[in-house]
């Protein structure tokens, strides 16, 4: 029996884990250079290095830079799920709790919270391990557009 799109596209991804990701469809992606830790249906988990042109003037992880993150962890997330229509971000709503500096090393989690028809729900959690300290938490809506 043939592997379903979704468990080709976990293969592929699997044989990445450890690795930066530099040839990533997304070129944002690309720039965030994250390491990939984990890879289920519906769950991926990066780990990123703060760098100084991710920083505010405060030297801290810049809101936008937090925002991408999660945006584009979470269009990830969505490739993992094996699905063969398009699905574009219809918002995103953000919650920030501490600051990340440069050098520190974060980690992003995703997670699927609802899967319906037309509407993909999935959240995104940030964390400083090294503090094990909450950075941010993002949800997305994802419209299918075929």
């Amino acid at each position: 029996m043939e592997p379903s799109l979704s468990e080709q596209r976990l293969s592929f991804l699997k044989r990445s884990i450890g690795k930066v990701i530099t040839d990533s469809p997304s070129n944002f992606m690309n720039w965030l250079a994250p390491v990939l830790v984990k890879a289920e249906y519906g769950v991926l988990v990066c780990r990123y290095t703060i760098r100084k042109e991710m920083t505010n003037p405060y030297q801290i992880l810049h809101g936008g830079v937090t925002a991408g993150i999660i945006d584009d962890l979470i269009g990830a997330t969505v490739f993992t799920m094996g699905l063969n229509e398009r699905y574009t971000t219809v918002n995103n709503y953000i919650d920030y709790f501490a600051p990340a500096s440069e050098g520190d090393e974060v980690l992003a989690e995703t997670s699927i919270v609802k899967k319906g028809r037309t509407i993909l729900n999935l959240q995104c959690e940030i964390y400083l391990p090294s503090k094990k300290r909450l950075i941010a938490k993002g949800y997305s809506n994802m419209l299918n557009i075929g």
